[in-house]
């Protein structure tokens, strides 16, 4: 099956031509940890105010927070996937397999599917993390679970991530951000 993703709304900004304020956040960005302005970055940067904010708060969920890599990329692809957010889900599943989440859990997320989770520190990241995108809200009996299982601080990072990865769902799918390259959509 072919899935064919529509044309970007938006077109690439020139580096050559951006604004002052442009620049510095673009920059700032590619100085970082990301290396390069792509994606849902690039698109902020139509609104530099929105980019230098939403930036750094996702350098803090990407590469910050108290969740070790494996688990904060599981929570990242619940959510690319609850989205439908191509672009996310081709950046983030080698990093995720890369960070330790096995081939058959990531398979499963992408196919809607039940992983087979060996680790129940995993299990409760996916609970919790598709019960609160799907039901907007966390039952008494799983929030307990999350907090005995991560503790409270990994909790409250686990909701930031979910946060933030909706608002880079919403962009990619909004403004309909290519892949990069020769990456081929997976997500049906």
């Amino acid at each position: 099956m072919t899935i064919t993703l529509p044309p970007p709304r938006l077109p690439a900004l020139d580096p050559a031509r951006l604004t002052p304020e442009q620049k510095a956040i673009h920059d700032a960005i590619a100085a970082g940890p990301r290396g390069r302005v792509q994606g849902p970055l690039a698109i902020w940067l139509h609104s530099p105010g929105l980019a230098e904010n939403a930036q750094r708060l996702g350098a803090f969920c990407r590469f910050g927070t108290s969740l070790e890599p494996r688990l904060s990329e599981l929570a990242i692809l619940v959510t690319g996937r609850v989205w439908s957010a191509q672009f996310e889900w081709s950046v983030h599943k080698p990093i995720a397999l890369k960070a330790g989440l096995s081939e058959a859990v990531v398979d499963a997320i992408r196919d809607r599917r039940t992983p087979p989770f060996e680790k129940t520190d995993e299990r409760v990241v996916h609970d919790f993390a598709r019960t609160l995108h799907i039901d907007h809200k966390v039952p008494q009996a799983l929030y307990d679970e999350a907090v005995a299982v991560l503790g409270v601080t990994q909790v409250v990072d686990l909701v930031g991530i979910l946060g933030y990865y909706t608002l880079i769902s919403m962009t990619i799918n909004a403004f309909n951000v290519p892949l990069e390259g020769d990456q081929v959509p997976e997500l049906e």
